[in-house]
């Protein structure tokens, strides 16, 4: 080999040396990817009844339109947008739309303190005075507490806090306001829906040293993917923003209408306990992540360890929850004994549902995610829904009906 080809060769190895230490590294993971129902082992006609069922709502005037989304063994098998994300604008819903996802937000919340626990930034039996020094005076009847608020406390809403969930200014000023309250109940003593993850919000930015939003954005969104889950929507995304409505006057007709849930004013701050935007697609993101254990195409966010305690029940015989059946986690609901909207779903299935309908549950034994985004208030306890219902029914029959 004469030198000439010798150099050749040697200025090719660096050429591709130099461009492989150049290539950035993978930042995040790839979205879900969509798959024929079969290639899941599921029975296509099932899912193909979700949409018809969606669009009988909508012509009911229960619904002004739904993005619906199925995802089985790592795989979206199916996701549909039927009706009006603003009816008055004449704007449809597309499978993009964004959605305000309320207290969905809330089993987020609890993973971003569950990945600071795995770092050994806190423990959850520390008592929140640790970060939040306010609470070490936290009353009951006036008195102290015998025993301080813990940070599992305000995970499984058994910490006594009650009222509401909206933000009072800051994130530190809505958790120093909290502490202040009076306590419904002695911590521990039972479960009652509670502000506890807007305070579990402000120990994140006490123990990370970072904004709650941007703790999200690093630490989960942005490995995962989630491009349109935020507290600030920009104004390009507003542009997807589904409406929310109410029963209007005439039965079977819906009237646009506000929440501070959803308000997109110039000094809103990120609320931990429902603040946050999203898609269905996004969401499934997350939701996979969970079910894969803490990670999702080989990016660990946070451990298996920490996922399985998040989604066990931990409020032990506590009656919890907005439906029959149900247990407690770290931020999330668990299904103890399935019956009535839940009667579909294994025992052990865990999720969460928003104030405006929208709904995100995982059956791990079925390997499934079930994703419903809707916006609407005043129609009664959204958790027990028909449409929420009708969803997980029919996709659980296309999984049983392939078996």
């Amino acid at each position: 080999m004469n030198l000439a080809i010798l150099i050749r060769i040697a200025i090719l190895f660096l050429l591709t040396l130099a461009v492989s230490r150049s290539a950035p590294a993978k930042e995040h993971a790839n979205r879900l990817p969509h798959a024929a129902p079969a290639e899941a082992g599921m029975n296509a006609e099932p899912l193909n009844l979700i949409a018809p069922a969606m669009r009988q709502f909508v012509e009911e005037g229960q619904i002004s339109g739904a993005v619906t989304l199925v995802a089985r063994q790592g795989k979206i098998i199916h996701h549909a947008a039927v009706g009006d994300a603003d009816i008055d604008a004449g704007r449809q819903m597309q499978k993009d739309t964004i959605f305000a996802i309320a207290s969905m937000t809330k089993p987020i919340t609890a993973t971003a303190v569950m990945i600071l626990r795995d770092e050994g930034k806190l423990s959850l039996d520390d008592p929140v005075s640790k970060f939040i020094p306010e609470f070490k005076n936290a009353t009951l009847e006036g008195k102290p507490l015998e025993q301080e608020i813990t940070v599992r406390r305000l995970l499984t809403h058994t910490s006594g806090l009650a009222g509401s969930q909206q933000n009072e200014g800051t994130l530190k000023n809505t958790a120093e306001a909290l502490a202040g309250r009076p306590l419904a109940f002695a911590p521990g003593a039972r479960w009652s829906y509670s502000p506890g993850l807007s305070v579990a919000g402000r120990v994140v930015e006490v123990a990370s040293g970072a904004s709650f939003d941007e703790f999200l954005q690093k630490r989960i969104f942005e490995p995962l993917a989630m491009n349109d889950t935020t507290f600030h929507p920009t104004p390009e995304q507003q542009k997807r923003i589904s409406r929310l409505y109410k029963p209007g006057e005439e039965k079977g007709s819906l009237a646009a209408t506000t929440h501070w849930l959803s308000e997109l004013s110039p000094d809103r701050t990120p609320n931990p306990s429902g603040g946050l935007f999203s898609t269905a697609a996004d969401m499934a993101q997350f939701y996979q992540m969970i079910l894969n254990g803490g990670e999702v195409d080989g990016r660990r966010i946070v451990s298996r360890e920490a996922v399985e305690e998040m989604t066990s029940i931990q409020t032990g015989e506590l009656t919890t929850g907005f439906t029959p059946g149900n247990g407690w986690g770290l931020g999330w609901c668990v299904v103890r004994e399935p019956q009535g909207v839940s009667r579909m779903l294994s025992p052990g299935s865990f999720g969460h549902g928003g104030a405006f309908g929208t709904q995100g549950w995982i059956d791990p034994k079925r390997e499934m995610i079930f994703v419903l985004m809707i916006q609407r208030t005043e129609f009664g306890n959204s958790d027990a829904s028909k449409i929420r219902e009708t969803l997980q029914k029919l996709a659980v029959e296309a999984a049983e009906g392939a078996e």
